[in-house]
């Protein structure tokens, strides 16, 4: 059993809960919906991510004999529970959002329907995995957007908050648009393809800057990418071209140039310049360092000559908005809808669908929010994913989700897709579920 399966890797209210339930025996089925309530103020629409990971946790989650023996020493839970626990799997069914689907406030991504003590224990985990992943969808879509066509690779795994998230991070991002990573395990673990170059450390460990670049030539001659900014970014440059026929001499081509720090738009005008005269016009620029979709618009926009861009630190943290406002809240139990009152957290009750119009030329023109009984114009989005416990469905391929979200992208308003500050796209919430809201207001609690 991994961290990653472990059905402690919760909240302890959500086994409270539980026990709660067990004594009264409240099995009756519950609608949770996941959600976030608002968008974070840099974000004009946010990609969902993480699906593949939520379904593996449902279709595997399991107590343990060391997880219950654990409880039952913690002296909080009866005997008769922590027994029940035994038995305990996750046997019902999820509505989601396609991974890749763009989405807007208060529109549901995922559905889960089942016995209330089911769909509460997974509450804290499946936002865990949903809630990371769309973050970094999120932010990393924004990148794609404003690189264009440019190559982007993911080099945020020494910032990411935790391995388990750097390996999601890399997923995340590659899903959106990006080339690949520099995360080595999530080429084992996802089949991402992997992108690396050096480090200054290796150029201060030889005396000569020329002779660290033969040698990592020599040791790596099909993927020689250099860094060039560990002295003088223009001299390592003029250093290269002197050594490319040597290493030409023994069928070894330079592929690319990175450069980390400074005026990366100057010193990438510098570097093509020297490599153009000294005939390497086919070695790339690769440009990192504190990057962010906005800085590599501002360096796309000044004419920088790079082809592509490590993103790291930024990405992985998603620093301007490190978090969403997700939540996991229950919408029906035992047949009767159900509404959260709480101030500025009110919820819309019952079972919902997410209807999406669409212009003549493929653009989204606007969402509606309704009951999932009562259609309205638009495609329906939530689709089945799970019934009983089990996926509907083998688990997608990368290269679908990549289409999709590509597909996606380029429907999105022209303003959402510039990354500009936009009026908020068109949500509105369906007659009927407006009718249900204001009926339960007026009941008694």
């Amino acid at each position: 059993m991994t961290i990653a399966h472990s059905a402690l890797l919760t909240d302890l209210y959500q086994l409270t809960m539980l026990q709660t339930y067990h004594a009264e025996r409240m099995n009756e089925t519950a609608v949770f919906e996941l959600f976030a309530r608002r968008l974070p103020p840099q974000r004009g629409f946010l990609l969902a991510a993480g699906l593949e990971q939520a379904l593996d946790y449902l279709e595997n989650l399991r107590f343990t004999a060391e997880e219950r023996d654990w409880l039952a020493g913690t002296g909080r839970f009866s005997p008769d529970f922590v027994e029940a626990l035994a038995h305990f799997r996750f046997a019902g069914a999820v509505h989601a959002l396609p991974e890749g689907t763009v989405f807007f406030a208060n529109e549901p991504i995922l559905r889960v329907t089942a016995p209330l003590p089911q769909a509460q224990l997974v509450e804290s985990r499946l936002i865990n995995l949903l809630h990371y992943q769309t973050l970094i969808a999120s932010k990393a879509a924004r990148c794609v957007l404003a690189a264009s066509d440019k190559l982007l690779v993911d080099f945020g795994l020494r910032r990411a908050h935790g391995g388990e998230a750097a390996l999601l991070a890399a997923r995340a991002a590659y899903l959106t648009g990006f080339a690949g990573t520099a995360t080595v395990l999530a080429g084992m673990r996802f089949g991402i393809p992997l992108f690396g170059t050096m480090a200054h450390s290796l150029i201060q460990a030889h005396d000569r800057e020329e002779d660290a670049f033969a040698h990592f030539a020599a040791a790596q001659p099909g993927n020689v990418t250099l860094l060039l900014d560990t002295y003088d970014t223009e001299a390592a440059a003029h250093t290269l071209v002197k050594l490319a026929p040597r290493l030409r001499e023994r069928g070894i081509a330079i592929r690319g140039v990175r450069i980390d720090s400074g005026d990366l738009a100057e010193h990438a005008r510098r570097v093509r310049r020297i490599l153009d005269d000294g005939g390497l016009p086919q070695v790339t620029i690769l440009g990192s360092g504190d990057l962010d979709e906005d800085r590599i618009r501002e360096l796309l926009a000044s004419g920088a000559p790079f082809d592509g861009f490590g993103v790291g630190t930024r990405l992985d943290a998603s620093t301007d908005a490190p978090t969403l406002d997700m939540v996991y809240k229950l919408q029906e139990y035992a047949g009767q809808p159900r509404r959260k009152r709480s101030e500025g957290k009110a919820t819309w009750p019952g079972r919902k669908q997410v209807y999406r119009r669409t212009a003549a030329d493929g653009t989204f023109a606007g969402d509606c929010l309704g009951l999932e009984h009562c259609p309205q114009p638009g495609e329906p989005l939530l689709a089945p994913v799970m019934e009983q416990g089990r996926r509907l469905q083998a688990p997608e391929p990368a290269s679908a989700i990549r289409e999709r979200i590509r597909a996606q992208l380029a429907a999105l308003p022209a303003a959402l897709r510039a990354g500009q500050t936009a009026p908020p796209y068109p949500v509105e919430v369906a007659p009927e579920l407006r009718e249900l809201t204001e009926r339960l207001d007026r009941k008694p609690h």
